[in-house]
């Protein structure tokens, strides 16, 4: 019986021995969970039970289990590499087989799915073919790298503010090119269908007591021109009340040029064609650039003052930008992953989910740092970072193993005594049996 006690600690130790070196092999293993070795005592047992007394069998390895205790988060500066801080696992997929991970090594194939170091797809919610976020719909996490397609501007807001201390100018009659005709001026982008960009530039002339005449081109040229040949502006009259605010009624009931309507305040451009400057004959002459004509759009000023202060635009945005190249990715910390471009505008790409488990050490691992999902470990959850009890992303970082080698090294200490000391038991019991052997 002393062989036997004595082989099963040997088995013990041998399998500590394994369960250590193995972590302190993966010490340096983004993403890595340290194991450790349970044991258990080992009793005879019959129909009547074991008695009073009972000697024990020797030790069995009951379990091997490992501790999803959090590891250091290290910055790399690469923004697909993804640590979690907290409770949960990216979800990843080899054609449709599930397995997870917290190992953050993320980067793209060739055709613009992220994956993992081994090939597999992260998986998150998608968008649709407009680039709105499915929230629900699990699938294969991708950055779209063709450019993205130009939008021709269709409405812009601005608000401005008039220096109602000018007086009108002395310099008569109004001239783009002579700045002593009008007070101010400001510029702004406005593109076509094509991604053109064209200059919208907006001259403003004080008329009288609160009125305003706002003489608008583009690119040199009045918007609701076909010819475009001579630079005359659109002029449209800007009325503001007492208080200094925006006549909107005023603006609504104006006899605005062709090409223009306003309504509740909003002016609608309803007659500029693009055009481009054709400068291969003897005189350069406007003409059609390929973009739609006509491209209408809006543009909303109310909101704008006049009072005594200096001319300053405080806000103006539109909605138009001309093509752009994908110049890089960046993720948050709810996993929204956002692709920005050459242009300025940004898209979300898809959102990446965690996945938890009730019984984290139910789970499965199948190397790779990876796990599947076992009858033990109980059904995933998947909801973005952040919520619920899962823990935060850090995009740009990796998550370092948890394994502490000051403390496998003494456990390695202690494995190799328990060793030597189970096999001094059976050298013992070697050393008694062959004293009975010898007796006469």
């Amino acid at each position: 019986m002393s062989f036997n006690i004595g082989l099963s600690g040997l088995r013990a130790a041998t399998s500590d021995l394994n369960v250590t070196g193995n972590n302190i092999a993966n010490s340096g293993t983004a993403g890595f969970k340290q194991s450790r070795a349970e044991f258990s005592d080992v009793y005879a047992a019959s129909v009547l039970g074991s008695g009073q007394n009972p000697q024990g069998s020797g030790v069995r390895l009951s379990n091997v289990s490992q501790l999803f205790t959090q590891g250091n988060v290290n910055y790399t500066n690469n923004a697909l590499d993804l640590a979690i801080n907290g409770n949960g696992l990216f979800q990843v997929s080899n054609n449709g087989a599930l397995s997870y991970t917290r190992a953050g090594y993320f980067g793209t194939d060739r055709n613009g799915f992220i994956v993992d170091s081994s090939g597999y797809n992260l998986q998150g919610y998608t968008v649709d073919g407009n680039g709105n976020l499915q929230t629900g719909v699990v699938g294969n996490l991708q950055v779209q790298t063709s450019n993205q397609e130009p939008r021709a501007t269709t409405r812009m807001t601005q608000l401005f503010n008039l220096n109602s201390t000018n007086t009108a100018p002395v310099t008569t009659p109004f001239s783009a090119t002579d700045p002593t005709t009008y007070n101010s001026s400001t510029s702004t982008n406005i593109y076509d269908s094509q991604g053109n960009s064209h200059v919208l530039t907006q001259y403003f002339v004080k008329t009288g007591s609160n009125s305003w005449d706002m003489h608008v081109l583009i690119d040199g040229r009045s918007p609701g021109n076909a010819a475009e040949e001579p630079p005359v502006p659109a002029v449209i009259p800007l009325q503001f009340s007492a208080a200094g605010q925006l006549d909107v009624a005023a603006l609504d009931a104006a006899g605005l040029p062709a090409g223009f309507t306003s309504t509740n305040g909003v002016i609608s451009y309803t007659g500029w064609d693009p055009a481009g400057l054709d400068t291969s004959g003897a005189t350069p002459v406007w003409g059609p650039n390929g973009a739609s004509t006509p491209s209408p759009f809006t543009v909303d000023l109310r909101g704008s003052t006049q009072f005594a202060s200096s001319f300053a635009v405080n806000s103006v945005s539109q909605d138009g930008y001309t093509t752009g190249q994908l110049s890089g990715i960046e993720i948050d910390d709810t996993g929204v992953i956002f692709a920005r471009y050459t242009n300025g505008q940004s898209r979300v790409q898809g959102q990446v989910i965690l996945a938890s488990f009730a019984n984290m050490q139910g789970l499965t691992p199948i190397g790779g740092t990876q796990w599947v999902q076992s009858f033990e470990s109980g059904e995933p959850v998947r909801n973005p970072p952040g919520s619920g009890t899962l823990g935060a992303l850090q995009a740009g970082a990796l998550e370092d193993s948890n394994v502490e080698i000051s403390d496998q090294l003494v456990n390695l200490i202690v494995a190799q005594r328990n060793y030597q000391a189970n096999a001094r038991t059976i050298e013992t019991e070697s050393a008694i049996t062959q004293t009975i052997i010898n007796l006469r």
